[in-house]
């Protein structure tokens, strides 16, 4: 992948998920495949058909420490069915070699979920929270401050106790377009990621902690503005039975995929970071 295959690529994964994003979102995808194409350039794969004139697929991967991340897998609907999908998952793969953990998060398409079942990813199905928080639920949360720069060691250390690796090289990233909170208690710590629709990251050493920070980021949303927590796995009930008593409502969602490790929890995974 090039930068100037990444307009194609955004177009091709907003025709894959059959939506068609507004330019704030537009611009966010094209500015972090521009960020993953600077870090992890040996995970960013596009092919090429039509003679190299159409963007047929993408794939885009990260490793941190010994994770490897899918933050991005897509084909054209025109052009399934001709093997694209899985020399690009195995070019992604690939780039994950020497990596004792793989993580993902999936749609629930059925050739996808093939692909990522065959590469040897245990299928955990995940649901979501939605909806406009119900101010009168809130309750009063203390220990639960902004974050700056200065607290990303604590993010890193959260990580590594939680999923066994950091988001280090993404940090300016999610800071440039998302509000750190942290919790530093004697009891544990933890940290969450907060954008306009919702949480986009959140881990902690304990439920406890966790559900401090979900209850102070729900807190911090626009009133009225709806919100969405996902990739919720039954291992995360602690997000779950805040989001209830908040008033959101409860869906089926998507797909957690594995490869040899358990669900991190406390822990609600990013999309494109893992």
């Amino acid at each position: 992948m090039r930068p100037e295959d990444v307009g194609a690529a955004e177009r091709l994964t907003a025709l894959a998920c059959g939506s068609d994003r507004p330019d704030d979102r537009r611009r966010h995808w094209s500015d972090r495949a521009r960020h993953l194409l600077t870090t992890d350039p040996g995970g960013c794969w596009v092919a090429d058909d039509d003679g190299g004139a159409v963007v047929a697929g993408v794939a885009i991967a990260l490793r941190r420490d010994l994770l490897w991340v899918l933050s991005t897998y897509a084909v054209h609907p025109d052009h399934q069915g001709r093997g694209i999908g899985t020399a690009l998952l195995d070019a992604a793969v690939g780039y994950g070699a020497g990596c004792l953990r793989g993580m993902l998060t999936s749609r629930p398409d059925p050739q996808a979920l093939r692909r990522y079942r065959g590469a040897g990813f245990t299928l955990h199905p995940t649901m979501r929270l939605t909806g406009v928080v119900d101010r009168s639920a809130l309750p009063a949360v203390d220990g639960v401050r902004p974050g700056t720069t200065a607290d990303l060691d604590l993010v890193d250390s959260v990580d590594r106790r939680v999923r066994g690796a950091t988001h280090r090289p993404d940090h300016p990233f999610v800071m440039a377009h998302s509000t750190l909170l942290v919790c530093d208690l004697l009891t544990g710590s933890g940290y969450a990621f907060l954008a306009p629709r919702g949480v986009t990251r959140l881990a902690a050493t304990n439920r406890a902690v966790a559900q401090r920070l979900l209850w102070s980021a729900l807190a911090r949303t626009t009133p009225g503005s709806p919100v969405n927590v996902r990739n919720l796995t039954s291992d995360q009930e602690w997000a779950i039975d805040v989001g209830l008593v908040a008033g959101l409502r409860l869906d089926q969602d998507a797909y957690l995929a594995l490869r040899h490790m358990r669900p991190p929890a406390p822990y609600v995974p990013s999309l494109a970071f893992g």
